[in-house]
């Protein structure tokens, strides 16, 4: 393929969706905490937050609201450090108020995501997070069909430790395989929770569905990540939870997955 056809995702050499079953699972901090982590790893990356429903990313990583500018090849995006190591291009940044719903129909939402697709100044990133709406849409189909230019490398699946008695995420590997996407790995969220005074990892819900799910479904688990409300708060001011808290046990998950991660895109990379 011509470089020219692949436009602003040219120097961007791999491109992981982010998917969902459902909302409520923990997707977009699972999107953020990876992004730190590959940052934290040496790498350069972006986010393209394409959940038009619920842009959450910018509150995590403490961007605000800034101006959206414009340079010759597009959309330049928001960067979440002064090292510029981590960008970031959300529907939250053209809302006049975070809290306003949006309220469009399919065509107007799958013009934007075309939008930004092709038309943000990315440049030079090891890894392009897409974190998407929950569940399976016209959404999806938009972002598949406007980065058909460019490899997608495959799928990060969120889930909680209730997979394997709801379909929800089942659907995802079903929308996976029919779009040709490749599963890149399932990840746990809400697996078991850190007490914030011990730091004791505690089963107080079920634990082992989304592992169970990988090993039904012949997908690769990433691993597991607690319910930490350090993490929770974190998140909440917008601070880097890894950065503060790298003796933890969610740290230590966190980092697994964002390794094993790094191992399947490297995979990847040798069966070009």
């Amino acid at each position: 393929m011509d470089k020219s056809e692949k436009g602003n995702l040219d120097q961007v050499k791999h491109v992981v969706l982010v998917l969902s079953g459902k909302g409520g699972v923990g997707k977009s901090t699972i999107t953020t905490e990876l992004a730190l982590a590959l940052r934290h790893a040496g790498k350069k990356v972006g986010i393209l937050d394409v959940d038009l429903c619920g842009p959450s990313i910018p509150r995590m990583l403490s961007v605000g609201k800034p101006e959206v500018h414009q340079c010759d090849a597009g959309w330049v995006p928001v960067y979440a450090d002064p090292q510029q190591q981590l960008a970031l291009m959300s529907i939250g940044f053209l809302m006049e108020d975070s809290d306003e719903a949006v309220v469009w129909r399919g065509p107007k939402k799958t013009a934007l995501i075309g939008q930004f697709v092709s038309d943000v100044a990315w440049g030079e990133l090891d890894v392009l997070l897409v974190d998407t709406p929950p569940g399976t849409s016209d959404e999806h189909l938009a972002v598949l069909e406007n980065l058909r230019k460019h490899r997608v490398d495959g799928a990060v699946l969120v889930t909680t430790p209730q997979a394997v008695s709801t379909g929800d995420v089942r659907r995802e590997i079903t929308f996976c395989k029919k779009t040709g996407v490749k599963i890149l790995g399932i990840v746990e969220n809400m697996s078991g929770f850190v007490c914030p005074h011990c730091s004791e990892c505690s089963n107080i819900f079920s634990k082992g569905g989304g592992e169970e799910l990988a090993k039904l479904t012949g997908s690769v688990f990433l691993g597991s990540v607690p319910l930490d409300p350090l993490l929770t708060a974190r998140l909440d001011e917008g601070r880097d939870f890894l950065q503060a808290f790298p003796e933890s046990s969610t740290y230590t998950a966190i980092s697994h997955i964002t390794n094993t991660l790094l191992s399947s895109l490297d995979a990847c990379n040798g069966t070009d």
